[in-house]
């Protein structure tokens, strides 16, 4: 099973744009923290290219801006390509097929523009179910 779940930031504006056959691909960065960090107390982290494809990465390009906390459900996916110097090299990336946005909305580091997005029905607003009254005389039904 390849399978991958990541919570970090977005190192890096996403980046839409579309094959020659016109699907939508996004392309974006995340840093991941470890859970322990140097001798001396600094944390390290990990840096992961992530790719999502179609309407999700439609929406990671309209909502998600650099800094940006998000999780991302996905495979690794191995690719080797040549560099400028003609040396064979390996990246791993992370193919997406779910992204969800864990900064929450209008906070100081959200850089989003959620204006156009749906707004969500507060729980005050909810009707209520009504119940209706029944006599229980006291007898038992079975």
């Amino acid at each position: 099973m390849n399978k991958v779940f990541l919570i970090g930031n977005l190192t890096r504006d996403p980046e839409l744009s579309e094959t020659q056959s016109g699907v939508a691909v996004c392309r974006f960065g995340i840093a991941v923290n470890r859970r322990s960090g140097t001798s001396d107390g600094e944390r390290k982290a990990d840096f992961y290219n992530v790719t999502a494809w179609r309407g999700l990465g439609e929406t990671v390009a309209r909502y998600a801006k650099k800094g940006n906390k998000v999780a991302v459900i996905g495979n690794i996916e191995l690719r080797t390509y040549e560099d400028r110097e003609g040396t064979e090299r390996m990246s791993v990336d992370v193919i997406a097929q779910d992204v969800e946005f864990l900064t929450p909305r209008g906070s100081a580091e959200d850089g989003a523009d959620y204006s156009s997005a749906p707004a969500a029905t507060p729980h005050t607003e909810r009707k209520k179910p009504s119940l209706q009254s029944f006599d229980d005389d006291g007898d038992i039904p079975f």
